[in-house]
């Protein structure tokens, strides 16, 4: 059974049974705590929690999921992947245990031909928890399963809790068999390659407090309402279905791994290690994909660095199976053809997908280049001190700033007769990791913080947005909040937030800067709000200070906007609406926006691309978007349903998380967009848009900064007094300032060139003496002395290597030369051959001079180059050189 149809019979048998289908959410998590989507159950957890109620009481989804902690495992277990699917039925207070088992048995063992996986019940088996006998008591009186077959495990196997204090309950988990060949027998509890776990049934009916661990918590009292919460991985019960050996072999990851083998040449099962890397290939391109068609981008830091990580080791393994050249397009291909049926928009999306990942493939190739220089450097520093292990720290910094793993370090060491200290590489690495889960935790604590406002919204509701009709308006104080402390009053000079039954201010969000303004009290109070913000969804916090008077919970009161400021964003957002547009149609779909930010009078957009725009295609742009002010076309939103908005082309942002019901901002007949924020009600309110440029500020990714309205004027005539003065200096017209100003570059250059071609003969007009003046030092010539100050670095160099070249007839020759530029000693050795013969290296030479200069350098044995910070000390480098030379000549 393939897994399109293992997925399609999923939705299918749920939905029959009262369950609304819910399609996968994004990889990126709507969740501070969380950067990626790591289980089926995370976009429910609001409903989990009580922050939102659900949109029905039975759910089923297939949700993607990709997990990295132990990503080094990948490939050398059957168990261990990045990238999966969870199949997940879900039930809020609707049905629990004695509706959960059940169907979870009539799933698997109905027959095929009856719609279900028609697995063979004698080879399931099931846990529960220790002490669950409900759950068991189900599985055998209701079920009709063997008892002997039943087995009671701990919490650390059979408890679920979402690691903070909230909702948790027992488990139970249903394995399949696979056999005597996977192992001995004794059902899950002894043997987890032989019995693979298929579906974990969570039974949501306690409350835990705080703790440590999967095992170290008090349980507070059972839920007043009790949920399911089930996770089916969809790619271990195909390897089951398809009856192969693990789950790199289903028919979704063995068309890529088919790939790889036909590009490298290497065949699958002829070799373990070749094999691992074939299953690191398979597993990180389909993660890849996943995550680029999610938007995210490559990066350095976030989720970009885990999508960078993933996709450099696809490659990477790629090259260790002799691959040469690029091999991303073609593997991107066929990821999309295999996952296609089951994820449409990777079809759609395909340029975009392609754009980013070649352009991160291109980087890492050229990374490694640069690399290789860096640990080739670091190979002759170690060698040259004796040693014959290469530094941890080393091998950390070609890891975390090159993007080298670990083992191409080690390959490539090896390659020059060195080991690496990988215990101090990866003490380095747990360090790092260390402060990533510190950082997690701290996040995590978040979730106590939500409390007061998770408590306003359960007793007063959500908070009313009246801003799209109106800047002001009546409203009444439903919650209150001192110096971060749930309070009922607040005095004057109190940092407060302040939550309304119903508001005008807008809440950051969607790339919106929030609204500000005043609250009046009818009691003369005022709070100046500085910034708006939604840290539960629905609930509309307004942080700010009592200016005036006493500020008490249940108080009537006046909300007002600044509306000068609301304005201007309105304008921003609007002018990013038209400059996203703008941009696809100049540059395609893959300018998809990849974040934005709406401030007064000016914004920025971020857009995936893999190379810089051209400035007559931005001329092109922003020549357009004021066209479009001109035609004067009106913008108008309506809500209407997620289905209805994509059927009429409306643009969705990667990474915002959308509800059934969508609102889409139509500017005329020229953009469409979801978006939830504000804007102008005509394009002629614009103005004027001016694009100050674009830069990059990631792999595949730019930003464009413009100014809008007073703004964008108020620089224009900044512009134009710059461009009177420049004529008046010049004395030209304004377009003729280009080509005269040109004119005046090119002379200077070629006063430079001149300038620097008569300081490079006068110093290698010294070559001649210094050569004459030659010592003999066991028979290698030695030239080595002190040339003027201020000789630059490059002269320093030209001059060494002519006087080198002037050395002939096979005599072992070391040229070393010292100068001073900026207050700081420079100095330049090089060897020819025959010295090089007599174990005299540049390098090494140099490394003492730099030492007695009190800094430090290198380079090859050929020619090497350092410096330090002591220019007093020059003459006693010269002598510890000569006494180098005279030791070793």
């Amino acid at each position: 059974m393939e897994s399109a149809e293992i997925r399609r019979r999923w939705l299918s048998f749920f939905e029959g049974r009262g369950h609304t289908a819910v399609p996968s959410a994004s990889l990126i998590a709507d969740d501070p705590t969380l950067l990626l989507v790591p289980a089926g159950m995370v976009p429910f957890k609001p409903y989990f929690l009580g922050e939102v109620k659900a949109p029905a009481p039975r759910l089923t989804s297939v949700q993607k999921c990709v997990r990295t902690p132990d990503i080094e495992e990948v490939g050398k277990t059957t168990r261990h992947g990045t990238f999966f699917q969870m199949c997940g039925n879900f039930s809020f207070g609707d049905y629990f245990k004695e509706g959960a088992i059940p169907l979870a048995w009539e799933l698997l063992t109905t027959p095929v031909a009856d719609g279900g996986y028609g697995l063979d019940p004698e080879r399931l088996w099931v846990t529960v928890y220790l002490d669950d006998d409900e759950a068991a008591g189900i599985w055998t009186d209701k079920v009709g399963f063997p008892a002997e077959r039943i087995q009671r495990l701990g919490k650390k196997d059979n408890y679920w809790s979402m690691g903070v204090p909230g909702p948790c309950g027992p488990c139970s988990e249903i394995f399949y068999d696979r056999g005597p060949e996977f192992g001995e027998e004794g059902g899950p509890a002894v043997n987890g390659e032989r019995y693979v776990e298929l579906w974990n049934l969570v039974f949501m009916q306690y409350e835990r407090g705080a703790g440590e661990g999967k095992e170290d918590f008090e349980i507070l009292g059972e839920l007043p309402s009790k949920n399911i919460d089930t996770g089916l991985g969809l790619e271990r019960l195909a390897m089951v279905l398809q009856d192969v050996p693990n789950m790199f072999e289903i028919d979704t990851s063995m068309a890529v791994i088919d790939k790889a083998t036909e590009l490298t040449g290497v065949r699958y099962g002829a070799d373990a290690a070749s094999d691992v890397s074939l299953r690191v290939v398979t597993d990180h391109m389909r993660t890849s994909v996943m995550l680029i068609g999610d938007g995210v981008t490559p990066g350095n830091e976030g989720r970009g660095y885990v999508l960078r990580r993933i996709l450099r080791r696809a490659v990477r393994n790629m090259r260790l199976l002799g691959a040469t050249g690029p091999v991303v397009a073609d593997l991107i291909d066929v990821v999309i053809r295999s996952m296609g049926q089951q994820y449409p928009e990777l079809i759609t999306d395909r340029k975009r997908i392609e754009t980013v990942a070649l352009a991160e493939e291109a980087a890492f190739l050229k990374a490694i280049k640069g690399g290789t220089n860096i640990l080739d450097t670091a190979v002759t520093d170690t060698k040259a001190a004796g040693g014959s292990v290469l530094a941890g720290d080393k091998a950390f910094l070609l890891h975390d700033t090159w993007g080298f793993p670990i083992d191409l370090t080690l390959e490539m060491a090896a390659e020059q007769g060195l080991s690496v200290d990988e215990d101090g590489f990866r003490r380095l690495m747990k360090e790092q990791r260390d402060r990533a889960k510190a950082d997690a935790r701290s996040k995590k604590t978040g979730h106590a913080d939500l409390s007061s406002y998770r408590e306003v919204a359960d007793t007063s509701g959500t908070t009313e947005f009246t801003g799209y009709a109106s800047t002001e308006g009546e409203s009444r104080i439903v919650g209150l909040l001192v110096d971060g402390v749930p309070s009922p009053a607040a005095t004057e000079g109190d940092e407060v937030e302040v939550v309304l039954d119903r508001t005008p201010f807008y809440a950051e969000g969607g790339g919106q800067l929030a609204d500000q303004g005043r609250i009046r009290l009818d009691s003369g109070a005022v709070i100046q709000v500085r910034d708006v913000q939604q840290p539960v969804p629905g609930v509309s916090v307004h942080k700010g200070s009592v200016q005036v008077g006493e500020v008490t919970v249940g108080s009537a009161a006046f909300a007002a906007i600044d509306t000068r400021r609301r304005r201007a964003i309105a304008r921003a957002h609007s002018a990013t609406h038209l400059t996203h547009q703008a941009l696809r149609d100049a540059l395609g779909p893959t300018a998809a926006q990849a974040g934005s930010e709406n401030s007064p009078g000016r914004f920025r957009f971020d857009f995936g691309s893999p190379a810089a725009v051209p400035g007559t295609v931005l001329t092109d742009v922003e020549q357009k978007i004021n066209e479009v002010l001109g035609r004067e076309l009106d913008v108008q939103a309506e809500v209407m349903s997620i289905d209805e908005a994509k059927k009429q082309g409306a643009i969705a942002e990667f990474g915002e998380k959308y509800g059934e019901r969508v609102r889409v901002v139509t500017i005329g007949d020229f953009s469409k967009e979801l978006c939830g924020g504000t804007h102008v009600h005509n394009t002629s309110q614009l103005g004027l848009v001016k694009l100050l440029g674009e830069s990059s500020i990631g792999s595949g990714v730019r930003r464009i900064e413009a100014l809008v309205g007073v703004d964008a004027y108020n620089f224009l005539a900044r512009e134009h007094t710059v461009v009177a003065q420049l004529q008046e200096l010049v004395k030209g017209r304004s377009e003729e300032l280009p080509e005269k100003i040109a004119g005046m570059l090119a002379k200077l250059r070629d006063a430079e060139k001149e300038i620097e071609k008569f300081r490079a003969e006068k110093v290698l007009a010294a070559a001649a003496g210094l050569v004459e003046g030659a010592r003999d030092v066991r028979g290698t010539a030695l030239v080595i002395g002190q040339v003027p100050d201020g000789t630059s670095a490059d002269d320093l160099r030209r001059l060494v290597l002519d006087v080198r070249g002037r050395i002939t007839g096979g005599r072992p020759a070391v040229v070393a030369l010292f100068t001073t530029v900026g207050g700081r000693p420079l100095t330049v050795i090089a060897t020819n051959e025959a010295a090089r013969e007599r174990g005299l290296k540049a390098g090494e030479l140099v490394r003492t001079a730099a030492k007695t200069l009190g800094g430090g350098g290198g380079g090859k044995p050929d020619v090497a180059q350092g410096g330090g910070q002591n220019p007093g000390a020059i003459g006693d480098a010269v002598a510890a050189v000569e006494r180098l030379v005279e030791g070793t000549a």
